[in-house]
């Protein structure tokens, strides 16, 4: 036999990623965590420490969601907006024997992986259906189907942490990376273009509209000046994160307490909110979602959807009260569910959640 370096059964296995330090720090290094198959522990660390693992996402008010849709065995129900699958982790185990969930997802690049890993719990093509489409798109894909309706609909409208984690993806200013915020990056033009072609004021009315921003005046004239910057420097002059949260910097230059500095952050927050509502232009997804939700819904069926932005809530509240008062729901939720203490603690990223449900007229059991 030939030994060597050239004969494959001599080569020497790969050494583990290296990283700087002491703890993985950039997203390629946490490869413990992008990787749970492998190694379960890591993950379990992470949560325990109040984090999300990265590449992966912990679903927002599971429970609460459970008892606003009451699934039960023989149910056909929608996952809206799959995400990491979370939320139909919990709810498929509770449609079997003989329901089905229908899971729907735009982004092209975390639906594959989502996908597997349901598929790897044991979930087949009868039990589990994967579609890529906007939530607008969902008549659409039931005609696909073969369905007239549905018993059941979830729709989780905040970003995933896959997303917000994955640097290249360009959701958070923690990271420096062009400024894309496409649900979808096949589609559309990235954030940096759009701001490019927006006039101060539009950019600060966008920031008010869609991100509830206070700060909105000061960080419009300070991205107008960075777009002004870079038009100087190259003839592309797209934003990048870390131009927006120089913007953001700007607006509080002068301001060191404690209350300032919190203020800065929940600023960073709802400035890249309001953009990536801008760029993927969720507000008229939403519209169509929810005069689509009727014709969608079987009699007795039942929605919950979760928010994370008051625009998002406002929309959904009005469209459930003026449903119920034309006689479309027999029941409301007459209050918003929040997470808990305990949740908001384990997982900080849920604290702006909203969940309000919904009942259509027509079932055996109405509200």
């Amino acid at each position: 036999m030939t030994r060597g370096p050239d004969n494959p059964s001599e080569q020497k296995p790969r050494r583990r990623p290296r990283y700087g330090g002491t703890h993985p720090r950039t997203f390629a290094e946490k490869y413990k965590e992008l990787d749970p198959a492998r190694f379960p522990e890591e993950r379990a660390k992470v949560l325990a420490s109040g984090k999300t693992p990265a590449g992966s996402h912990v679903p927002v008010l599971a429970g609460e969601v459970l008892v606003a849709l009451r699934p039960s065995p023989g149910l056909v129900a929608v996952d809206a907006t799959l995400g990491w699958g979370g939320h139909a982790e919990a709810l498929l185990p509770l449609l079997l024997p003989g329901g089905r969930l229908i899971g729907l997802d735009v982004d092209p690049i975390e639906l594959p992986k989502t996908e597997r890993r349901l598929r790897a719990l044991g979930y087949g093509e009868d039990v589990l259906v994967v579609r890529r489409s906007n939530f607008a798109g969902l008549p659409k894909v039931l005609a696909g189907l073969g369905l007239s309706g549905v018993d059941l609909v979830l729709a989780d409208l905040g970003v995933s942490s896959m997303q917000l984690d994955d640097p290249e993806r360009g959701f958070s200013h923690k990271r420096d990376a062009p400024l894309d915020l496409r649900m979808n990056p096949e589609r559309g033009q990235p954030a940096g273009a759009l701001l490019g072609r927006l006039k101060k004021e539009e950019i600060e009315d966008l920031l008010r509209r869609w991100g509830d921003e206070p700060e909105a005046k000061r960080i419009a004239e300070a991205l107008v000046e960075a777009l002004v910057a870079l038009r100087r420097e190259s003839p592309i002059h797209l934003l990048r994160t870390s131009d927006v949260a120089r913007a953001v910097e700007s607006a509080y230059e002068g301001r060191a307490s404690r209350q300032a500095s919190e203020a800065k952050k929940s600023s960073l927050r709802r400035t890249f909110q309001a953009l990536r509502i801008l760029v993927n232009d969720e507000m008229t997804a939403l519209d169509t979602f929810l005069r689509n939700l009727p014709a969608i819904l079987n009699p007795g069926g039942r929605v919950a959807v979760i928010s994370f932005h008051s625009g998002e809530d406002r929309r959904i509240k009005r469209a459930f009260s003026t449903g119920k008062r034309a006689g479309v729901f027999t029941g409301v939720s007459s209050e918003v569910v929040r997470p808990s203490a305990a949740e908001r603690s384990a997982n900080p990223r849920s604290a702006p959640a909203k969940l309000r449900w919904a009942v259509l007229a027509g079932g055996p059991h109405p509200e």
